[in-house]
Order: C-alpha cells, then sequence, then structure tokens
C-alpha cells in the first residue's frame, strides 16, 4: 500500500523540496513533529493500537489524531520510501526511566536509520516530549544542535546511546545496536507496551508537541508542562473539565470518540 503524500504534507504544513537529500529530511522531521502529537490516549482508554499503513495513515493524517512511537516512526518511515529516501526500522530499549546502565529495559522503541551519501542519519518522530526536530549524523560523541535541544550519539563497548543535553547534563533518551525491527517484532512490542500491566503508557495521559518557536507543550498525567526555548520549565495542574479544552486548543487533538 502506498499512502497519499499530499495529504500528509497538507497535514505537517510542509512546502518545500521533496528531494531524498538532508535537508529535506531535517524538514520533514521539524514539520511532522510540530504538527502531529505524540499521544497515548487509545492506551490509556484501553483500546487496540493498530500498525497496518491504512489505520495509520486514517488516524494521524485523515482523523488528525497523534500516537506512539510504533504509530509515527511507522507512518514517517512510509513517507519516506515513498519519497525516495533509503531509510529502514531499527529497535531500542528507552532508558528514560532506567538510569542504571546495568540494568536492561525491554526493546519497546522504533526509530528510523537514513542513509544519504554514503553517512547515516537518525530521525525519530516518536519519542514523546523528545521527538527529534532534525536528523542526527550517526557518528560517535559528535554533539549536534537541532533547533530545540542538543543532542549526541556516543558509543561504549559497542552499545549505542541517545542522549539529550538538559537539566545540565546529558541524559540517555534510549540504546540501541542497530538491529533492524521488522513489522513482527513492532506488533510483539506494541502489544506489549499497549496492554502489558506494567506499561506506564497505560497509567496516565501523555501528549507532547514540539513548537514552532522552540520548546515543547507536554501532558503528563494531570499536568501542563512548557519547556521553554531557554530550558526553563513551566507546569499547570490540569482540572478535570479543563482537559478535553486544553487537548484542542494546545494540540488541535480531539478525545477519540467512543
Amino acid at each position: 500500500m502506498q499512502i497519499n503524500l499530499s495529504q500528509y504534507l497538507t497535514r505537517i504544513g510542509y512546502q518545500g523540496s521533496l528531494a531524498p537529500t538532508v535537508a529535506v529530511l531535517h524538514g520533514l522531521t521539524r514539520a511532522h513533529s510540530q504538527s502531529i502529537p505524540f499521544e497515548n490516549l487509545d492506551v490509556f482508554l484501553r483500546r487496540p493500537v493498530e500498525l497496518e499503513l491504512d489505520a495509520l495513515f486514517n488516524k494521524l493524517v485523515l482523523s488528525q489524531r497523534g500516537g506512539y512511537c510504533f504509530e509515527q516512526n511507522g507512518l514517517f518511515l512510509q513517507v519516506l520510501l515513498q519519497l525516495g529516501f533509503k531509510a529502514k526500522p531499527l529497535a531500542a530499549r528507552v532508558r528514560l526511566r532506567t538510569v542504571d546502565r546495568s540494568e536492561m529495559p525491554p526493546r519497546t522503541h522504533l526509530f528510523i536509520i537514513v542513509t544519504l551519501a554514503a553517512q547515516q542519519w537518525l530521525t525519530d518522530v516518536g519519542v514523546g516530549s523528545l521527538s527529534l526536530t532534525q536528523a542526527l549524523l550517526w557518528q560517535n560523541g559528535l554533539e549536534q544542535q537541532t533547533p530545540h535541544d542538543r543532542r549526541r550519539l556516543i558509543q561504549e563497548e559497542g552499545r549505542w546511546f541517545h542522549q539529550v543535553w538538559q537539566d545540565n547534563h546529558w541524559q540517555d533518551i534510549y540504546e540501541f545496536w542497530g538491529e533492524v525491527m521488522p513489522i513482527s517484532d513492532q506488533k510483539v512490542a506494541n502489544w506489549y507496551t499497549s496492554t502489558h500491566p506494567e506499561s506506564s503508557f497505560r497509567d496516565q495521559i501523555i501528549v507532547s508537541r514540539a513548537l514552532p518557536e522552540g520548546g515543547r507543550l507536554s501532558v503528563l498525567g494531570d499536568e501542563l508542562r512548557h519547556r521553554h526555548p531557554n530550558g526553563g520549565l513551566t507546569t499547570h495542574r490540569i482540572q478535570p473539565n479543563e482537559l478535553k479544552n486544553v487537548l484542542l486548543e494546545h494540540f488541535n487533538l480531539r478525545w477519540p470518540e467512543e
């Protein structure tokens, strides 16, 4: 199946070149992360998360919803492939909640590697409030300034770590080994993430998007968070009767129908 690229590009508000270049990869990554919110409403509401391409397109584009990594990067991967990029899905272990590197969290994250002119670039529009707004060159130790934060990829004893500079230190986002994540593995990880009692996505609402002027807006449970371009953070407690309006006003996201 092929998706309607015109409808997708309208959804993310992208009007630039579509040539398979680094500049276009950067532009698409930023436009996607600023337009399609990361969200887990279906998981929170105990509804199934479908990974078939037509389901992803209907949800994220036609219904103007968002999704989490398997949905966001699943759709974005197809967009890149249709545009002529050499791209593949890779698996990762999220480390935001697992600081101790001796512990090994499950491989429940999907991201994308793109090969351009003999160089490899990492893009990821599905890692919540840390979704990329610019692709990263896969090079050990290179600090890379994106429109929204500073990143680097480091290798230690064969393990790669994607890190963000936040709160005056480098923080692990996830770990990867360069393993391709075929759709069969994605379905297993998606099932675990959306249904397992220990999955954090089932506990509270998580919504996030990057802002065009820099900074990010997020909802975590009953809290609205604004990470400012200078790194500062302001929060607002969301009252139960405010939630649907907050999602609509700040994320253009309507509460899913029954």
